[in-house]
C-alpha cells in the first residue's frame, strides 16, 4: 500500500481516534505531510512479513507535552534532521521506519521523515494506540532497548541519548523535551526486521486510515456512527468497542507537570443526571462515572464531538463541548502479565488493578 496525499487525512483521524487523547494535534503534521509528499512522491507502508530479518529499522515521533506542540509550530526538517543525525551516530544507514505509536501526529512523523529519505514505513506501531513513556511501547516490553537514540528540539539542535535502561532514558529525554520548548522529534529502539517481527502491533497504520475513512464517509452524530464503528473494531485485534456517555463538558483542568500534560475532565449528562470524569496524563487514562469504574489502560478511551464523530485530542478539550465517549479493548499484548506490569492502572499512580473493557462497562450501550 502507497501512503499518498490522498490517504493522510484518514490516516490523521483514524490516529486520533485510537490515540486516546494523546500522541499530539495532526493537524500542522498533515499539512507539512501533504507539502512533503506532493514534492517526494508517496510513501510505501510495508506489512512487517515483507520486511527482511536483517533490516535495520528504527522509531521516530514526537516527545514532549502535547499542549506544547499547539504552540510551537513544527518544522519538516526535524523529521529528517532526527533521522540524519541518529544515521551519523551509529554508522549505518536505515533501511525502513517505524511509528512508536499509532496517535495523531505521531503517526505522521515517520511518513514526512520517509517521503524525504525514499524509506518505506512499517505497517504497525509499538502501541497500537498512545502511551506518554518510552517502557510502554512494545518494543521496551519485549527486550529491546531504546537507544541509541537522537533529538532534535525545533532549533535544530540535538541531543544523543545511550541510557541502558528505558526508565532512565525516558526521563533524561523528557528533562530534555521540557527544557527544549516542550517537545522534540526522536529516533529510539533501533531494531532488526527480526526483533520488529516479534515486537510489533501490526496492521495498526492501515486500520488507522480505515477507521479514518469512516469517520468520513458516516460522519454525523455519534450515535448514529457507532454500529458502523463496532463494526470496525469486530475485525480488528481491538474487537471490544463501548458508547461509554454522553453529554457535556462541564469542568476541564490541565497543566504542564514534567514534560507531561496532566489534569481531568468532566462531562456531564445531557439529562443532568450522571457525570463523568476522565483523568489525563497526555492520554485518557481513567474514566468514572460517579465513582464507578468504566474503563482504564491499558483499553482505549476515547472522545468525539457529539455532532460530528470527529475524535477530539486532550488538548483540544474546552468547557461547554457536547462529546461522546467510547471505550475500546486493548490489542491482545497488553492483557498479559508482562504487559499489565508496565501500562496497567498502578503503572500510573491509581490504586486498583486492570480489569478488561468488556467486564467493567457490561450493561453500557
Amino acid at each position: 500500500m502507497l501512503i499518498q496525499v490522498e490517504t493522510l487525512d484518514d490516516l490523521a483521524a483514524g490516529s486520533v481516534f485510537l490515540g486516546t487523547g494523546g500522541g499530539g494535534d495532526p493537524y500542522l503534521n498533515t499539512l507539512i505531510a501533504r507539502r512533503i509528499l506532493a514534492e517526494h512522491g508517496p510513501v510505501e507502508l510495508l506489512p512487517p512479513a515483507e520486511l527482511a530479518d536483517d533490516a535495520f529499522v528504527v522509531g521516530i515521533g514526537g516527545v514532549g507535552a502535547p499542549s506544547a506542540g499547539l504552540e510551537l509550530l513544527p518544522a519538516a526538517r526535524q523529521c529528517a534532521h532526527a533521522l540524519r543525525q541518529f544515521e551519523a551516530h551509529v554508522g549505518r544507514k536505515v533501511d525502513a521506519l517505524v511509528a512508536v505509536e499509532v496517535g495523531g501526529a505521531n503517526s505522521l512523523i515517520p511518513i514526512v521523515a520517509a517521503a524525504v529519505r525514499g524509506l518505506p514505513v512499517v505497517d504497525g506501531d509499538g502501541m497500537g494506540r498512545a502511551f506518554p513513556e518510552a517502557q510502554m511501547t512494545t518494543f521496551s516490553i519485549g527486550g529491546i532497548p531504546s537507544t541509541p537514540s537522537v533529538a532534535v528540539d525545533y532549533e535544530g539542535g540535538s541531543e544523543l541519548f545511550l541510557q541502558a535502561a528505558a526508565l532512565d532514558f525516558e526521563r533524561a529525554i523528557r528533562q530534555f523535551a521540557l527544557s527544549h520548548g516542550g517537545v522534540v522529534i526522536a529516533t529510539e529502539h533501533p531494531m532488526s526486521g527480526s526483533q520488529l517481527k516479534r515486537t510489533i502491533v501490526p496492521g495498526t497504520m492501515t486500520f488507522a486510515i480505515e477507521l479514518g475513512r469512516t469517520l468520513r464517509q458516516r460522519s454525523g452524530r455519534a450515535e448514529r456512527i457507532s454500529p458502523h464503528l463496532r463494526e470496525v473494531f469486530a475485525g480488528s485485534i481491538y474487537g471490544e468497542f463501548r458508547h461509554l456517555h454522553s453529554g457535556k463538558i462541564v469542568d476541564v483542568s490541565s497543566r504542564t507537570v514534567g514534560g507531561y500534560d496532566t489534569g481531568r475532565v468532566t462531562i456531564r449528562s445531557f439529562d443532568d443526571a450522571q457525570a463523568l470524569e476522565i483523568d489525563i496524563r497526555n492520554e485518557f487514562l481513567v474514566a468514572r462515572r460517579d465513582g464507578q469504574l468504566l474503563a482504564s489502560v491499558p483499553d482505549l478511551i476515547t472522545i468525539v464531538d457529539y455532532e460530528t464523530a470527529v475524535p477530539i485530542n486532550a488538548e483540544r478539550l474546552r468547557y461547554g463541548q457536547r462529546v461522546t465517549v467510547f471505550g475500546i479493548g486493548c490489542p491482545p499484548y497488553y492483557r498479559t502479565e508482562r504487559a499489565l506490569a508496565a501500562v496497567g492502572p498502578r503503572s500510573f499512580g491509581f490504586d486498583f488493578d486492570y480489569r478488561p473493557l468488556e467486564q467493567l462497562s457490561e450493561g453500557v450501550a
